[in-house]
């Protein structure tokens, strides 16, 4: 049940953003981060992407699949951060289904595409924030807290294990 409720959460962060900085670790023992978009988020919290198969990424995550994935809507101010184990799967069924047009700038042979494959992140542990009250409800929470010497109350907080 738990574990349900955590990807329920997840999902519903992912998707509200779509887009996170993808960080892997670089054959010099090294942080690289690029931004994803996130093709589709199963039923049991995998996170899938498009990637191109000869990419600097997809040699790391061959190497150390140990994966970060920070997602970010300031304007809403929610934050989730996904700690996982990605691997490359090449699945002609996935590819179809989740493709969409976005994807054809840097595919333009679609699916077909020979350097066209999937990454898939099983995520290990996720930790959100979500104070989804606007910016001045925050800021009053901020600044009652600086007069009263209490914690400001900035919403949800958790870290989730999956």
């Amino acid at each position: 049940m738990k574990n349900e409720k955590n990807i329920s959460i997840l999902k519903e962060m992912a998707e509200s953003v779509r887009t996170c900085m993808f960080t892997t670790f670089s054959d010099s023992d090294e942080f690289g981060s690029r931004p994803m978009g996130t093709a589709k988020i199963e039923d049991d919290g995998s996170l899938w992407f498009y990637t191109n198969e000869y990419s600097p990424k997809s040699k790391e995550i061959s190497k150390e699949n140990n994966v970060l994935l920070a997602y970010s809507d300031p304007s809403k101010n929610t934050y989730l951060t996904v700690k996982g184990k990605a691997e490359l799967v090449d699945d002609k069924v996935r590819k179809e289904a989740y493709f969409s047009p976005f994807i054809k700038a840097w595919f333009p042979d679609g699916i077909e595409d020979p350097r066209l494959i999937l990454v898939k992140v099983t995520p290990e542990e996720a930790e959100y924030w979500d104070a989804s009250s606007s910016k001045i409800v925050v800021l009053f929470s901020t600044l009652k807290a600086l007069v009263t010497g209490d914690t400001p109350d900035l919403g949800k907080h958790d870290t989730m294990k999956f």
